[in-house]
């Protein structure tokens, strides 16, 4: 078994509720439901404005990418919308044990790979079967499409960082399509 072979092993053991991912090219042809909303939110590290709820209001499931910096942060995402967070670099506290540094989420019958630092990516996410790679670490807001694959950085709604906007992303999932929306905060 080659490396990246074992990697995806090791994704598919992580990827709770998830059907293998040789299937999940089968997903692609089932009837499209609903428009899912996403709200994409890093780097918080413990800061979550009020302007940060706002704009995550009506998110149908919210994902952070990590450096989430304090529990009640998580608190406040789950009253607005089901949450799937992994923990950042700052996340070592004994509350962020919990939750994973990788993550596969499903929205609207496409999967997500999320992870905090986007260099540390170790798996083809196209071959995965994976229609985004979502992460944080930088700060800085970013997203490009490359080989059928959406990679998007929603940068930091936290406290601002040099000269960067604090913004967060809503990705829009309909029809086997991803849209994003970024989003700057008015702070």
């Amino acid at each position: 078994m080659g490396e990246e072979d074992e990697v995806l092993v090791l994704a598919r053991s992580l990827v709770r509720g998830a059907p293998s991912f040789a299937s999940m090219a089968s997903l692609e042809t089932t009837t499209a439901g609903p428009p899912v909303n996403v709200g994409v939110i890093s780097d918080t590290h413990g800061l979550l404005r009020p302007e940060a709820l706002a704009a995550l209001a009506g998110s149908d499931l919210i994902i952070h990418a990590g450096d989430i910096g304090a529990p009640d942060v998580i608190t406040a995402l789950e009253r607005i919308a089901p949450l799937h967070a992994i923990r950042g670099n700052v996340d070592r506290a004994d509350w962020a044990l919990r939750f994973p540094e990788t993550l596969a989420v499903e929205a609207g019958g496409l999967w997500l790979w999320v992870l905090h630092d986007g260099a540390a990516l170790d798996l083809d996410p196209s071959r995965a079967g994976f229609a985004a790679v979502i992460c944080g670490h930088s700060h800085k807001p970013a997203q490009e499409r490359s080989d059928g694959v959406l990679y998007l950085n929603p940068g930091s709604a936290g406290p601002r960082r040099f000269r960067l906007p604090v913004t967060l992303a809503r990705l829009t999932v309909a029809n086997r399509e991803l849209q994003v929306e970024m989003i700057e905060l008015q702070v």
